[in-house]
């Protein structure tokens, strides 16, 4: 064990600030001895686990506050180490008296994410559940909440799992073999090999495939309302949040720079950015507008092409959807204005395969929008159980583990010596081994857990 897991930690656990109670937990093997020395009430070193105390904390005989005390003997506990949790009033000069006490009598303060570390090290969870904490504590819609939750609970590790052990059973056949090369003999069937590791890769493409979906369901979708001046983006905005968060007018080119906020849909953050009307002007503040619009545009996961089915004509709306397949990013044509519409126009989009003809004016048809939305980001995927890939670390590892067994494939057309097909398969089971732990490197180890917050 790492000599500095045998430290016992202390952190406030609540976020910093006033509030109601304030939370310290510590673990290590004297959390409970460390806590005692200060706690005037019970003795809490013959008390059971999972047991809560009323009391007082003590510097000396001053009292700092009256307390309740949570224990949590070995193994019991996050960390599986001895853990005790103290609920103080919510005074940040509470709070910083009783975690200073605590450290004169030999507790230490805990780095960013180390009381999770710690839980890892002991074997609670493996590494990608341990970054699926980090993801709950931070996860603000239903559906990151949801994904978080599922990896939390081994959802994506007991697949990958699964995947390690198949091709361990193999990688141990052919390193077998390698004991007998004078004997020429084959442990390892190749067509059978061969059988998995296409079945592997349908598996892992697919886990590939999910990450786009992934990435929506934890950062959410910034999704750009594009057209031309006078479309009623902003209208549009506004009729979305809800508010008159943009500036509406019949002058077209008000929106000179882009305005943006964030409302959930079906339980997935979306970011909507109101761009400045994309059209030719002389207007330099103007311009820049049409220009950071397109910038906007290149970096949206999603777009929303407005079209002003008062005023725009078919051709121009034609060229716009061009420059849109142009940019392969998704979109969708939202036919605006439907009480003003031109027959011809309305025609047009509405045979266009999943457009939609609202009024953001009056609201009409606002819903079928938002339900074209979700359609368009495929959230149905998720919500049939599937397992969803939302942490990038988790898909580089999971792009160059599809790399090294096809070099596995290609090294078994080639008839490769067991030699060569071993490195290979080596190296794919370590890229799975560092997602879940079992390989390991102090570096990613830091690197994950310094970007938890301190006291989880």
């Amino acid at each position: 064990m790492n000599p500095a897991t045998q430290d016992t930690i202390v952190a406030l656990s609540t976020p910093p600030g006033v509030g109601a109670i304030g939370v310290i937990r510590l673990s290590g093997t004297d959390a409970i001895t460390i806590t005692n020395k200060v706690f005037k009430g019970k003795d809490l070193s013959k008390q059971e686990s999972h047991t809560i105390h009323f009391g007082t904390i003590r510097d000396g005989e001053k009292i700092i506050d009256e307390v309740l005390v949570s224990l949590f003997k070995a193994p019991k506990s996050f960390t599986k180490e001895n853990v005790v949790e103290i609920s103080c009033h919510g005074s940040p000069f509470i709070l910083k008296q009783v975690i200073k006490v605590l450290l004169s009598n030999g507790a230490r303060l805990a780095k960013p994410g180390e009381f999770t570390q710690r839980a890892f090290i002991n074997g609670q969870f493996d590494l990608a559940q341990a970054e699926a904490v980090a993801d709950l504590i931070n996860a603000d819609s239903e559906a990151s909440h949801e994904a978080a939750l599922k990896q939390m609970r081994g959802g994506f590790s007991d697949q990958i799992k699964a995947l390690r052990e198949e091709l361990i059973h193999f990688a141990s056949m052919v390193e077998l073999e390698l004991d007998f090369a004078e004997e020429d003999v084959e442990f390892a069937d190749r067509d059978d090999l061969k059988k998995l590791i296409n079945n592997l890769h349908e598996v892992i493409n697919k886990l590939i495939s999910s990450f786009d979906l992934g990435n929506v369901i934890k950062n959410g979708v910034p999704t750009v309302i594009a057209g031309k001046p006078n479309a009623g983006k902003s209208t549009l905005l506004n009729a979305l949040l809800n508010e008159e968060k943009a500036i509406v007018s019949d002058i077209a080119g008000t929106t000179r720079d882009f305005i943006e906020d964030e409302i959930n849909l079906g339980g997935i953050n979306f970011r909507f950015i109101d761009t400045a009307g994309l059209r030719e002007t002389t207007d330099t503040i103007e311009a820049m507008g049409v220009q950071r619009t397109q910038e906007q545009m290149k970096k949206a996961s999603l777009i929303i092409y407005l079209v002003d089915m008062a005023n725009d004509s078919v051709v121009e709306m034609n060229k716009e959807i061009n420059k849109l397949e142009n940019l392969g990013i998704p979109f969708v044509v939202v036919g605006n204005k439907s009480d003003k519409a031109q027959a011809d126009i309305k025609t047009a989009i509405s045979k266009i395969k999943g457009s939609v003809l609202i009024s953001a004016n009056s609201h009409e048809n606002l819903e079928a929008l938002k339900d074209r939305l979700l359609e368009v980001v495929n959230l149905d995927n998720f919500k049939s159980g599937d397992v969803v890939v939302t942490n990038i670390r988790h898909y580089d590892n999971l792009l160059k583990t599809r790399d090294a067994l096809q070099d596995v494939l290609n090294g078994l057309g080639m008839n490769v010596t067991g030699d060569f097909l071993a490195m290979d398969i080596r190296q794919s089971l370590h890229y799975l081994g560092e997602i879940t732990g079992e390989i390991t490197t102090d570096d990613l180890l830091a690197n994950i857990f310094s970007k938890f917050c301190i006291g989880k």
